[in-house]
């Protein structure tokens, strides 16, 4: 009696040791984003969530933070950074905070297309994963960054320049107050070095200074300027296409090291393959935003100085490899565009 007795007090230890482990088992991913609530980005996150519960058998939580409620771009990667956040969806110009390489895709005025952009975009991604995978690097090693695991990257469309009064010219531009990323003081640089007069802000007070009049222009892409009804202020639009907006979903390594190595690639798969419907979605969704503008009193301006434009902006790449982005990215980044636009 007593040798059952010890057998039972033995087999309910065991039990009570073995829950917590269980517990610890499951991999919970919080993944914070700006895009809006009800959006197509938004939707495509909670259905990747979903099929992830699925395929790990609900040992994989994702959790979706969407419409901006963890802070903008750079408080969200520093959520990250503390671990409040375990992964982002944010733009390029978000992820400088731990490696400015990937801006490199996004300068403007480089990518004359959609086709010459998805080109570069294929030959530039795995150099810039690997990059990601472990950020520290001369001159900044002691700087805390996290080694990130890319999940997907992603169109956020084409910029353009909204504006309060019609600006068709540079030297019209010029005189406006332009909105510049806070947290990216070398962009704001590359604005002045253009002849620009930036004002910087972070993303979250983007409207209201339009509504103030702290800024009375921004480069942004037609699908966020509508959902954010930016354009009820700045109802000008240069009819330019000016630089690509990239995305890019990335978790932080030492939380996805966690998960199963089997399970990492099928889920990474899940978000590359809702990314590719989403980029088919935001390329419609573009064209579509750039007609709702219109029909909402926007008016298209046309461009009168296209040549000018280009000129400034081979005065500006001056600043901007070395600075922005590092020179070695600019480079591979211009090489790989030439290769793209002779069909190589």
């Amino acid at each position: 009696m007593k040798k059952q007795g010890l057998l039972s007090l033995v087999s309910v230890l065991c039990l009570a040791a073995a829950s917590p482990a269980s517990a610890q088992d499951k991999v919970i991913i919080k993944l914070g984003t700006r895009a809006p609530v009800g959006s197509t980005w938004h939707t495509h996150l909670q259905e990747a969530a979903q099929k992830w519960t699925e395929l790990s058998g609900g040992k994989v939580e994702l959790k979706i933070f969407a419409g901006g409620t963890m802070g903008d771009e750079g408080e969200m990667l520093t959520k990250m950074n503390n671990n409040t956040l375990q992964a982002v969806a944010v733009s390029t110009v978000g992820l400088h905070v731990i490696a400015p390489d990937p801006q490199a895709i996004d300068l403007p005025m480089l990518a004359k297309n959609r086709e010459q952009y998805r080109c570069l975009l294929g030959k530039m991604t795995p150099k810039l994963e690997a990059l990601l995978a472990d950020p520290y690097r001369e001159p900044d090693k002691t700087k805390k960054k996290p080694a990130v695991v890319v999940l997907a990257w992603g169109e956020i469309g084409f910029t353009r320049f909204f504006s309060t009064t019609p600006r068709p010219t540079l030297a019209e531009m010029r005189t406006s107050k332009m909105f510049s990323w806070e947290g990216d003081p070398d962009s704001t640089k590359a604005w002045q070095t253009a002849g620009f007069k930036p004002v910087v802000l972070s993303s979250a007070d983007l409207v209201p200074s339009l509504q103030t009049g702290k800024i009375d222009a921004l480069c942004y892409p037609p699908v966020l300027v509508l959902a954010g009804n930016m354009h009820s202020k700045a109802k000008y639009m240069l009819d330019m296409p000016y630089s690509s907006l990239t995305g890019v979903t990335v978790a932080k390594k030492e939380v996805w090291d966690k998960i199963p190595a089997d399970l990492r690639p099928k889920l990474i798969e899940v978000f590359r393959t809702a990314s590719a419907k989403i980029d088919q979605e935001v390329r419609k969704m573009e064209d579509d935003s750039i007609a709702k503008l219109q029909k909402q009193g926007v008016t298209l301006v046309p461009v009168k100085d296209q040549a000018e434009w280009q000129k400034t902006m081979e005065e500006v790449y001056k600043t901007v490899r070395g600075t922005v982005v590092p020179a070695q990215a600019f480079d591979d980044v211009r090489k790989a565009l030439n290769e793209c636009a002779q069909g190589k």
